[in-house]
């Protein structure tokens, strides 16, 4: 059907007021006040939806059209769910301005999306972390022992250093938390200071013109690493479930250390296995027994 859709749009009159307009003035509305992540992802949605409804006018999405364009995604849930959620804003904004009369994305069903149990293991973090190169050793090692996004932890300045710990202010979330020093912690920022690729830059772990690592760039060589260490579907995000899982092992708030609101959301990242031995009540002896 995409391929369908492309080969047609090429072929008809593109309306002066389709959907590729509406898209255009509603963007910059409804990322004004998002993460810069989150920007980006709308960006990659905001192309592909243009380009699936070009030859759509407004009035002519309907709820099934909608559901069409999920079914064209639905390899990739993830994606298809993203694309559902920016049309939806997209025709709210319209309708909150009277553009549009309804909103056909309000009667369509997100597509189910598995959640990710897997658990990297201690051996299995060494291996990856043995095959990687300095710098990004630093990174995986900060990532654990910090729980941060990778987003937060390549952006992680000198300034950022307090007598606390290190501070940050989520970029997903704008969650404010120190995360207190640790004896990893701490050796890893050490150890970042001798490897550092420029040491005149304001960040930890910056490239050789000073500037932060871009994360699609460290997740390759993350991606690298992992397949020379023989390990398999593993993702650097995995390093952030690792991080919580064994912070709640040890008796700590991984809800805390995450920056969630919700606990729910950290018990996505919770993934101990550990099969735990518990106790019933101990019957009371009353008089007839």
């Amino acid at each position: 059907m995409h391929d369908a859709l492309v080969a047609h749009a090429r072929i008809v009159a593109i309306p002066k007021e389709g959907v590729a307009s509406l898209i255009t003035k509603a963007m910059p509305f409804i990322s004004e006040k998002v993460a810069p992540s989150t920007r980006k992802q709308y960006q990659y949605c905001e192309r592909i939806l243009k380009e699936m409804f070009a030859e759509f006018t407004p009035e002519q999405v309907t709820h099934g059209s909608v559901v069409q364009m999920l079914d064209v995604w639905r390899h990739s849930p993830a994606t298809a769910n993203r694309l559902l959620t920016v049309l939806k804003q997209i025709f709210q904004w319209a309708l909150d301005r009277e553009i549009v009369d309804r909103n056909p994305c309000e009667s369509v069903k997100r597509l189910t999306t598995e959640s990710r149990d897997r658990l990297i293991t201690q051996d299995e973090f060494d291996k990856i972390h043995a095959a990687a190169p300095d710098w990004l050793q630093v990174v995986m090692d900060l990532c654990y022992y910090t729980g941060q996004r990778i987003g937060d932890v390549l952006t992680i300045r000198y300034a950022d250093i307090t007598e606390e710990g290190i501070y940050f202010e989520q970029q997903k979330t704008g969650k404010k938390l120190t995360v207190g020093w640790s004896e990893g912690l701490q050796a890893t920022i050490e150890r970042a200071a001798l490897i550092t690729k420029n040491p005149s830059s304001e960040f930890i772990v910056p490239t050789y013109k000073g500037t932060a690592r871009r994360h699609t760039n460290v997740w390759r060589f993350f991606k690298e690493s992992a397949a020379k260490a023989g390990v398999e579907n593993v993702t650097l995000h995995d390093l952030r479930a690792m991080s919580g899982t064994d912070a709640d092992r040890e008796g700590k708030d991984p809800m805390l250390l995450l920056g969630h609101t919700d606990r729910k959301t950290t018990q996505i990242y919770l993934r101990d296995k550990t099969i735990q031995v518990v106790s019933g009540p101990t019957r009371k002896q009353g008089k007839n027994v």
